[in-house]
């Protein structure tokens, strides 16, 4: 079965794709059950990670005080670095260790989730720090064994790293963008509240649009699952298994909402459009975690590690740096010029669910 014609198997291509489907709950008034959903978990001592930002926000206070009506100790971290790195990922893995806690909760964007999940990681499975980075920059070991659990609860859209087993981060000494990549990692729990999007500036959210846009563009017009190469066990098929039928499902509505969505969500939200935005970032997410994305997402690496003197409106004022969502999408007009013609349905599918005039 083929689906279309873009999924024709290739010679020595896989014919087998996974779906690795994030655990999810979604409405407003959901982080008012944090508490519930960590006593089932069995939390009983947790740490809420957040960032200096977020935690001044009602959104922790909620989720702490859900959290403490089910008797449970509930210690804030909020030291998560805005855009974190390989030191701000070594200190809340500190954090994570010395507190003993038996579960995790962060309260933030894709850089308070990232570092909550590194946290959880190397205070669960003490490493070298490179050992379970991607190669070549680490050794790309696989994670031993299962995590402590860990409810993510999103501030922001764009990331959705509440549905992927991925985290990034800044590797400080060698200004490059890199991040650690594993199923295991991924949050035993997504809480999408929309109703936080309400506390992000304008210019954030058109930023997390662009990355939910690219995320999903990419997802849809990366290589085939049936042309790369067939793995030699199960084991051993990556996360990231390029284009297929289940992602472009998720992608392609993605694409829909935002270009529904996103003007009026930027120039004069109300409640309908961030609840399409959240629901957006989570589809894309869920899309690009088992297709993966492709050039822009790996060339904004270079951009954000590369770039060190921009200060963008919305952000914190003491650190200087280029929003994932802007360095992402300044590289993409150039890349889907470049890669319209080698699948040029694909990208007219884009198109047409963004609600692109396609008549000419």
């Amino acid at each position: 079965m083929s689906f279309s014609s873009y999924f024709t198997h290739k010679p020595g291509g896989d014919r087998i794709f996974s779906v690795e489907a994030p655990k999810i709950k979604f409405g407003r008034g959901s982080l008012q059950e944090v508490g519930d959903d960590a006593k089932a978990l069995g939390m009983k001592r947790v740490a809420v990670f957040t960032d200096p930002r977020v935690g001044k926000m009602e959104h922790v206070a909620k989720v702490v005080e859900s959290m403490k009506s089910q008797g449970m100790d509930a210690v804030v971290y909020d030291q998560v670095a805005v855009e974190p790195t390989d030191i701000s990922f070594k200190q809340g893995a500190e954090f994570a260790s010395e507190g003993k806690f038996d579960g995790f909760v962060s309260v933030g964007g894709g850089s308070v989730m990232d570092t909550c999940k590194a946290a959880n990681l190397y205070s669960c499975y003490p490493a070298d720090f490179l050992d379970y980075v991607n190669a070549p920059i680490g050794k790309a070991i696989p994670v031993p064994g299962e995590l402590k659990p860990h409810i993510a609860c999103p501030t922001t859209f764009g990331t959705a790293s509440e549905c992927t087993g991925i985290a990034i981060f800044d590797l400080l000494e060698m200004e490059a963008k890199t991040g650690i990549v594993s199923p295991r990692i991924r949050a035993s729990l997504g809480v999408l509240d929309p109703s936080v999007l309400s506390s992000m500036p304008p210019l954030v959210r058109a930023a997390n649009g662009f990355d939910v846009f690219s995320h999903a563009c990419e997802s849809i017009t990366a290589r085939p699952y049936t042309h790369r190469p067939a793995p030699e066990s199960s084991q051993k098929r990556p996360l990231s298994q390029g284009a297929n039928p289940y992602s472009d499902l998720a992608c392609l509505e993605a694409i829909k909402l935002i270009g529904i969505h996103i003007v009026q969500a930027v120039n004069d939200p109300v409640e309908e459009s961030y609840d399409a935005l959240m629901f957006a970032g989570m589809l894309a997410g869920i899309g690009f975690g088992n297709a993966g994305c492709h050039l822009p997402h790996g060339m904004s690496y270079a951009v954000a590690g590369l770039v060190k003197d921009y200060s963008p409106e919305g952000w914190p004022t003491d650190h200087k740096m280029v929003p994932h969502g802007i360095s992402v999408i300044v590289n993409s007009p150039a890349v889907f010029r470049k890669t319209g013609p080698a699948c040029a349905e694909r990208h007219w599918q884009a198109a047409a669910a963004m609600g692109a005039d396609l008549t000419d």
